[in-house]
């Protein structure tokens, strides 16, 4: 039997933890502060420990609640999940395909991909997300999401599927005030002594090698200065004039102020959304909108040379 008053204390706990103050997340629930109090006390007395350490300053997670923190927030989305599904099934939906998507993703690609799916299947329900490259595995081997929409390549894990559907020419991200923003018909081989800014080796392995030869065969290896998780970050560090990023020229659309895109001229090419999913979870609903994409997106190899990079 579904134990209501637990999920229902769970709740507060979560609501207390993310405002880090008892007040303001009565304010936030719509009620008052001691009925609130007196439930995270019921909590932690069914559950035999303390949650909660409170001072003038506000109420801080002790480690026991810290470590249950992340299972509780899960816990809540997923109730998140059942409610839209429920709501869905009343309304006459069919279900509910929850995409994980780079920033990029959602703004070049999915808008339309969307409208799409929406058209021939108007009983599906598309949710979106966004999420780093980076999140994209962990996510989908977790059940957090159905499809994502991330830099990827290569040999994601054996119960992971992968189909490139966009990629774009190989870009270099500069500070605004840098020398090189002067020059017109910028090479790979013109970045040889800068310090660079670059995904992790960890976040994606062969998009990471294949920059690396990529400079090679320019004749230099790179100087790197900072390892990060997304292009956001590349960006930023590029804005604080902490280096130079090779991204996609895409990417000019999003580009701040303090820093310039110039496409390379060595006519190489990197993969910039690629549309992901596993194997494991077997759902007709992932599949509708599998197969409308690779019906849209599958298409001949273009002849240009390419490094594939997340």
């Amino acid at each position: 039997m579904i134990n209501f008053r637990l999920i229902r204390h769970l709740w507060l706990f979560l609501a207390i933890a993310e405002e880090k103050h008892f007040g303001r997340a009565a304010k936030r629930l719509g009620m008052s502060q001691p009925p609130l109090t007196e439930q995270i006390q019921v909590l932690e007395h069914a559950l035999k420990v303390k949650l909660f350490d409170r001072s003038r300053r506000g109420a801080q997670l002790t480690p026991v609640g810290q470590a249950i923190l992340p299972a509780v927030r899960k816990f809540a989305e997923q109730l998140e999940s059942l409610e839209l599904a429920v709501r869905e099934a009343v309304a006459g939906q069919i279900g509910t395909v929850t995409i994980g998507a780079i920033t990029s993703a959602i703004l070049e690609v999915l808008p339309a991909l969307i409208e799409q799916v929406r058209q021939n299947h108007p009983g599906l329900t598309i949710a979106v997300k966004e999420i780093d490259s980076y999140e994209a595995i962990p996510a989908l081997e977790a059940g957090d999401i159905d499809l994502a929409f991330a830099r990827l390549e290569g040999n994601l894990g054996e119960n992971i599927n992968s189909l490139p559907i966009r990629q774009d020419r190989l870009a270099v991200a500069l500070p605004a005030a840098h020398p090189l923003c002067e020059r017109s018909g910028l090479y790979l081989a013109d970045l040889a002594e800068e310090n660079f800014i670059m995904f992790a080796r960890k976040v994606s392995p062969l998009s990471f090698d294949a920059l690396i030869s990529a400079c090679g065969n320019s004749g230099f290896s790179p100087r790197i200065l900072h390892e990060v998780r997304s292009v956001a970050s590349q960006i930023a560090f590029v804005g604080c004039k902490q280096g130079v990023a090779l991204v996609p020229d895409s990417l000019q659309l999003m580009a701040p102020p303090a820093v310039v895109i110039r496409p390379l001229e060595d006519g190489l090419h990197v993969v910039t959304t690629a549309m992901a999913w596993s194997s494991k979870r077997q759902n007709p609903l992932i599949d509708i909108v599998i197969d409308h994409i690779s019906a849209t997106y599958l298409h001949a190899t273009d002849g240009n040379t390419r490094v594939d990079a997340s």
